[in-house]
């Protein structure tokens, strides 16, 4: 049985370009909000198998896409590791934030596998329930991105907090990153093991790494982890997804080994055709509003993505996750037109 979108990330074009959607499963579906309001809260649906699995595939039953994700958080690898992580409804995610050295030694990754036991299970359950030509992603953050939320206690809009503690204390920082590459290499082969066909690694905020930090901070970090994974399973592709990067995205994917890129909507699909997509599979990067609107201009907005990247190697994605207010019918009308796509016309 053809699988299209491992298909693609080794570097294959097919009949039509295969897709998915990330944060396909979420708040939109009224489907999620009913088994979300039989959880305590967001972290036990998280770590409640039967649920998670069930989350993660109803996309594929109501969209048929060409890959399901796992249903976790980048934020069980703190709470993992003894962090403080909760999450308040209409508010996000809140940390007891990393503020000191002895902070830092706190965190314990030896437990990691143990404690994180649930998402694994949850692999298992959906992988089986899975058809073969459904690939399964595997994920985490990537190390920076993670950090933020850590020393942060949460989002933020400037990230002055975590940069100005990384730059006055590079070697608690360093300490830290390492923490973060061991504990995430192990999270993802883990999940390898239970049934993972692919993984992206997510760097949501790898943008407000100052460029001097850049190869420290986001590359070579990620570079540990790919190099792991891939000691561990060679043949399992890994997308990463530095967002909003612009022209650093080449350095990027040399420097860091992965398989294939996600694309923000800041990347211009002539730049993604003509610099991109020649180093590696690309995925994106239809930009959420589009699907938020849905009508014609959506429509347009597909068209002129699967016109630029369909040639080549690439996976139908958007520039970032699915808006909570999007209507499933759009998401329907979008999955309609990449299924009916014929890359050779």
């Amino acid at each position: 049985m053809t699988n299209l979108f491992l298909d693609a990330l080794a570097g294959k074009t097919g009949s039509r370009p295969p897709f998915w959607f990330m944060r396909q499963a979420g708040r939109y579906l009224p489907e999620y909000r009913e088994i979300r309001a039989q959880a305590n809260g967001f972290l036990d649906l998280c770590y409640t198998p039967d649920r998670a699995a069930r989350v993660t595939l109803q996309p594929i039953e109501r969209f048929q896409a060409d890959a399901a994700i796992l249903f976790s958080d980048i934020l069980v690898i703190p709470h993992a590791m003894g962090q403080t992580v909760d999450f308040v409804e209409g508010t996000g995610p809140k940390l007891d934030p990393i503020q000191t050295t002895q902070d830092l030694l706190a965190l314990d990754p030896g437990k990691i596998l143990e404690k994180l036991a649930p998402v694994f299970e949850t692999v298992r359950l959906a992988r089986a329930e899975l058809p073969d030509e459904v690939a399964l992603i595997g994920f985490s953050g990537a190390p920076w991105t993670v950090a933020t939320y850590m020393i942060e206690g949460g989002s933020t809009r400037d990230f002055n907090t975590v940069k100005s503690w990384a730059i006055s204390n590079r070697q608690e920082f360093a300490i830290m990153l390492d923490l973060l590459v061991e504990s995430t290499a192990m999270y993802l082969k883990a999940q390898i093991d239970a049934g993972a066909q692919a993984l992206q690694i997510f760097d949501t905020w790898a943008s407000a790494v100052p460029a001097s930090d850049f190869g420290d901070w986001v590359i070579n970090p990620t570079a540990r982890i790919v190099s792991a994974v891939k000691e561990h399973a060679p043949e399992v592709p890994i997308i990463g997804f530095a967002r909003g990067i612009g022209s650093r995205l080449p350095d990027y994917i040399r420097g860091t080994g992965i398989d294939a890129v996600g694309l923000d909507s800041s990347i211009s699909l002539v730049e993604a055709a003509n610099d991109i997509q020649p180093i590696c599979p690309v995925q994106g990067n239809l930009d959420p509003a589009y699907l938020l609107s849905g009508g014609a201009e959506m429509e347009r907005a597909v068209t002129d993505v699967l016109e630029a990247l369909s040639g080549g190697p690439f996976v139908f994605n958007l520039a970032h996750g699915i808006n909570k207010e999007t209507p499933p019918a759009h998401v329907e009308r979008l999955a309609e037109i990449v299924k009916n796509w014929d890359s050779s016309a």
